[in-house]
């Protein structure tokens, strides 16, 4: 199986890597379109802000690539928030494959939201195998809301969308890679997809 992790300078990417590694899979780090395009499974990391993310998408013309993809793209994190139509962080424009706002957290919550966190109302494959309530990892200071595309809830102050899918696309708020066993399965799930 080939598996490509989009390399477009936004951080987390070794770690990603690793988890993989874990699988028995080996992911390649590329921002080859050819390769990116043939890839059976597609990763869209993130770690960093959004509007220089985007403008390196931009750049590369990975921001016409990526919704154009037919295999199952899994967006993590800032990932999962460019694949949105708008972020408030630094007034983005997004790929616009979710359709939904970033926006960020009230002051009302300590920000940014570090830590394990529980989600619920799972839904589709990526959560196969997942029946009670699980903890994951957070890094985040904005959030998707939830939304007709939201396939789980997470709760910090508010309830938010800590998973979002549409048709072949999949995007995690939270860190799979750094989410212990939960996090493997939901990568393994996704690899099955």
């Amino acid at each position: 199986m080939k598996i490509v992790i989009i390399n477009y300078g936004a951080g987390n990417i070794q770690s990603i890597k690793f988890a993989f590694k874990r699988l028995g899979y080996d992911a390649i780090l590329t921002n080859n379109v050819e390769k990116i395009k043939n890839a059976d499974k597609v990763i869209f990391p993130g770690v960093g802000e959004a509007s220089s993310a985007m403008k390196m998408l931009r750049e590369s013309g990975l921001d016409t690539l990526i919704p154009n993809l037919k295999q199952p793209v899994l967006g993590i994190c800032l990932g999962m928030q460019l694949m949105c139509n708008y972020s408030e962080e630094g007034n983005t424009k997004g790929l616009g494959i979710f359709d939904c706002d970033v926006v960020r957290f009230t002051n009302e919550v300590k920000v940014p939201q570090i830590g394990w966190n529980a989600i619920t109302e799972l839904k589709t494959g990526l959560f196969k195998d997942i029946v009670k309530t699980e903890y994951i990892y957070m890094v985040h200071s904005y959030y998707a809301p939830s939304c007709e595309e939201t396939i789980a809830i997470a709760d910090y102050g508010i309830p938010y969308s800590a998973a979002l899918a549409k048709d072949n696309f999949y995007g995690v708020q939270f860190h799979p890679e750094k989410s212990s066993t939960v996090g493997e399965q939901i990568l393994k799930n996704f690899l099955q997809l």
